[in-house]
């Protein structure tokens, strides 16, 4: 605990993906795992493998794929979630073990609230199920995190009291949780403390915090556990996860960066990957990153106000404490056009450190040059909404094959749509909406026949110019989706899906993202083979 190395535990793929509509597939989550490992993640939560078994299959192939090294390079510990149970142990262990290093991570709560209402229970059939079920996940695994939940409303002295069970029980990290964002940064800070202080045993682990935003204090209340002494912090990207989201990773990352001579404290990330990872979240999730972002914003590094130009103009430190570099975003002009070959954009590609096979590149050049076409600068951003709208797709069931609209003040918006659909056949349809998208979105219902509602539709240019790409991200309800055998009560079916396109033409990207979440939708019906989107989440989290 006495090292100013802060390992960054991230559970994106596990807490982030339990906020409503996030759910990914597994491919998606393995993109994302290799993403955090390229990026320098220590610990990768890779899901809650008793969820489901599809949650279970995804765990596993990011321990095996993620989780070892062919050329002896580093790997991150790969780390399951487990309630208090032998059951969830033995699932998260299975789904673990053939990673080079792996973790089970379980956990129960400790406060009076939860363990009252919630759990029935006392607080001596706490401290024996902690005693019992810890020890036996370190029978399984050398390497065991447990977690007293909804520790920032527990009593300090019982923790104390839970903490050394567990140390005796084998854990080798001690989590403690803000669960529902309730602390103040002191107040967070000081227990802490007091648990390094007053835990016997405490210096054989090391201390973790994992605090959600509730109160939009997720980050300040991390970095006052680290100041305690804590030296392990549980994050997301983009802070997405349960109700208001968790601590978000590039904010502590940063902070602890820019910091760094006050906090004396640094971590294993590569700053330069922060946005196009946060990217890559955003995209596989259909969760939208607000402008205002900190780090990864569209406006964390923009300047309107005329005195803060006229600083910067000067001195950029005068307004910027840190250079947009740093954590990926690039200012520069792409120097490529359409008479630009292959060759060119894939240097061009690696040098923004993305790494395609053949296929996909030559799926990404077909594009740039059709884009080229129109637009005479083409931009990093540009090169990243194509990268965004080629490669972050789900699995294929109907594609757009053609698009027509008429719309305006003369006449009723109609839109003429062709897909190609499963079959490989292509079908037609017109249809009347109360402007061109909602048109073109009842022609495509039309076709695919899947009930669905639209509840969120997101629009926004991504790059610069009257000839920019704009882009779009929807998300829809399932109205009828099957049960499955592992489905506790019809509130936990995942019945939300997210969808994303990209494209010159607003009203084609927007027909793009419609269809992207439509396919999701007709994937985990099952009707056009196995389901990839774990069906079930399970009750209760860290």
């Amino acid at each position: 605990m006495e090292s100013n190395i802060v390992k960054i535990f991230d559970t994106t793929l596990r807490d982030g993906e339990q906020s409503p509509g996030a759910t990914m597939t597994a491919a998606e989550k393995l993109e994302v795992a290799r993403a955090l490992a390229r990026m320098g993640v220590d610990v990768i939560e890779a899901g809650f493998p008793a969820a489901s078994p599809d949650d279970l299959e995804a765990v596993r192939r990011i321990a095996i794929e993620v989780g070892n090294s062919s050329d002896g390079s580093p790997v991150p510990i790969i780390c399951g979630l487990a309630r208090t149970t032998q059951g969830d142990i033995d699932k998260a262990w299975e789904a673990v073990r053939e990673a080079a290093h792996p973790r089970i991570h379980t956990f129960i709560a400790t406060s009076d609230i939860h363990m009252q209402y919630k759990l029935k229970m006392e607080r001596a059939q706490v401290l024996e199920k902690v005693k019992s079920m810890v020890a036996y996940a370190r029978s399984l695994c050398d390497d065991v995190e447990y977690s007293p939940e909804d520790a920032g409303r527990s009593d300090p002295e019982f923790l104390y009291q839970v903490l050394e069970v567990a140390i005796q029980a084998g854990a080798t990290t001690l989590n403690i949780p803000d669960t529902v964002g309730y602390t103040m940064p002191d107040e967070f800070g000081a227990l802490i403390a007091g648990i390094i202080k007053n835990t016997p045993g405490i210096d054989k682990c090391v201390v973790s915090v994992h605090c959600h935003n509730d109160l939009g204090l997720a980050t300040a209340n991390t970095l006052a556990g680290l100041r305690a002494g804590a030296r392990q912090a549980e994050v997301t990207i983009n802070g997405i996860g349960e109700r208001a989201g968790n601590t978000a990773l590039e904010e502590v990352v940063m902070s602890l960066f820019a910091r760094r001579q006050l906090l004396d404290l640094s971590t294993h990330i590569d700053t330069t990957q922060l946005t196009r990872v946060s990217k890559l979240v955003s995209n596989y999730t259909s969760m939208s990153v607000q402008p205002n972002k900190a780090i990864v914003g569209a406006n964390a590094f923009a300047h309107e106000a005329g005195i803060h130009q006229d600083g910067m103009l000067k001195n950029n430190l005068t307004y910027e404490i840190m250079r947009p570099e740093t954590v990926g975003v690039t200012q520069s002009k792409l120097v490529l056009g359409k008479h630009s070959g292959r060759h060119a954009l894939k240097e061009r590609l690696v040098s923004m450190g993305y790494t395609l096979d053949e296929e996909a590149l030559n799926k990404v050049f077909d594009r740039f040059k059709v884009l080229a076409d129109k637009k005479k600068t083409i931009t990093d951003a540009d090169i990243e909404a194509l990268i965004s709208d080629e490669i972050y797709q789900p699995k294929i069931i109907y594609t757009l094959d053609g698009l027509q609209v008429a719309c305006g003040t003369m006449g009723l918006p109609t839109a003429t749509v062709r897909l190609v659909g499963p079959d490989g056949g292509k079908h037609i349809y017109a249809a009347i909406g109360t402007g061109p998208v909602d048109a073109a979105f009842k022609a495509i219902d039309a076709i695919v026949e899947e009930p669905s509602t639209l509840v969120e539709f997101v629009i926004h240019a991504i790059t610069e110019g009257i000839d920019a790409q704009g882009e779009v991200t929807v998300r829809i309800a399932a109205e009828h989706l099957p049960a499955t055998k592992d489905a506790q009560k019809e509130s936990e079916r995942v019945t939300t899906f997210g969808g994303y396109g990209a494209d010159t033409d607003i009203i084609v990207a927007a027909t793009k993202a419609y269809l992207s979440a439509l396919n999701k939708l007709l994937v985990a019906t099952g009707k056009y083979g196995p389901v990839e989107t774990p069906a079930v989440l399970a009750v209760g989290q860290a």
